[in-house]
């Protein structure tokens, strides 16, 4: 980009290069203030200023000094910056799907987007004929729940192919793209506008049976390991359960813990293992733990389902906060589980 005249940028673009400058963490904290629409504005411009210069850099710091501290130093913006700052804001799928619209490519494909406003078996109805990466391909575009509801009406031999190909999907070209969207797109009234794709991937599996019935996402798990015990192992590590809350790191754990109800989370705990018990126990205060031992005993037999029920609760809540940025599944992965 040619030098910035900085007298001549728009508020919209003064405040994209502040939050280049922030960095993507608290670039992130302020998008989460602004609405779908603005945040997809505000990415657009970020995407444009590939490198801030320093002089811009101190102006624009001058502006906004009444909103931040001292310590801000970033000079590298562009679509990158863009991306991990929404993916911090809004989680994987909906930064995917903003860098779709805005990204230099082009917009995404307006196919897709038709497609994913329709009831679930109207989509199982158009995609169940299509090859099984056209099938991966749709599904990864879809919100969790409508992903799983169609995913549980294909047959199970396909569902096997389906969870391989998206779990290899890390970004699809355009000439892919194309294909797949002609091969839709005759059912639409609707100009293709190919882009590349990100938001498929050993997350989106995980998520994925992470939301289906737990006996098929455990056999289907075990059949993708014999055939790929590498992308298997994979999908497995970012898959969550609510024994894996001993994986989290101290400080996460805490945090997840402040978000949960404490009625949920004594029911939740009636099938834990001690090591996981022992965790809580020690991630919150002696009086709140003695009041949750308590709770724990007052409640007698308690129902499997029920108990599986609060322990989804609580891992919704876990979702949600990795989702936001709040807590991290990733960093737990080398932590020690007693």
């Amino acid at each position: 980009m040619a030098d910035i005249d900085y007298s001549k940028l728009t508020r919209q673009q003064k405040l994209a290069i502040f939050l280049i400058v922030i960095g993507p963490e608290a670039a992130a904290e302020i998008l989460k203030t602004f609405d779908d629409t603005e945040i997809e504005l505000l990415a657009r411009e970020m995407s444009n200023f590939p490198m801030v210069a320093d002089d811009v850099r101190k102006q624009v710091l001058e502006e906004f000094a009444p909103l931040i501290g001292d310590s801000c130093m970033s000079t590298l913006g562009g679509l990158p910056f863009a991306q991990r700052t929404l993916e911090i804001a809004k989680g994987d799928f909906k930064a995917s799907s903003i860098i779709g619209r805005v990204g230099p490519t082009g917009s995404s494909v307006e196919v897709i987007k038709d497609i994913s406003e329709m009831e679930g078996r109207q989509i199982f109805n158009l995609i169940k004929s299509e090859q099984p990466q056209t099938i991966a391909f749709v599904i990864s575009y879809l919100d969790g729940p409508k992903a799983g509801e169609i995913f549980t009406m294909l047959s199970p031999d396909v569902r096997e192919d389906v969870i391989e190909r998206l779990g290899s999907i890390e970004s699809t070209s355009l000439d892919l793209v194309a294909k797949i969207v002609r091969s839709l797109g005759k059912h639409f009234d609707t100009k293709v506008r190919p882009t590349f794709h990100h938001s498929g991937g050993v997350r989106a599996v995980a998520s994925l049976l992470n939301g289906i019935d737990k006996e098929m996402s455990k056999g289907l798990l075990a059949r993708l390991e014999e055939r790929n015990a590498q992308l298997g192992a994979a999908i497995r590590r970012k898959m969550f359960s609510f024994d894996d809350l001993q994986r989290l790191q101290a400080a996460d754990l805490q945090r997840v813990l402040r978000e949960v109800d404490s009625a949920d989370l004594a029911v939740a705990m009636k099938s834990a293992s001690e090591a996981l018990k022992d965790k809580i126990y020690a991630s919150i205060s002696k009086r709140a733990a003695e009041s949750l031992r308590d709770e724990i005993s007052m409640l007698g037999p308690v129902r499997l389902k029920d108990v599986e029920s609060a322990q989804d609760t609580i891992i919704q809540v876990v979702r949600r906060l990795e989702e936001e940025g709040s807590v991290s599944l990733d960093n737990s992965e080398d932590a020690v589980v007693a």
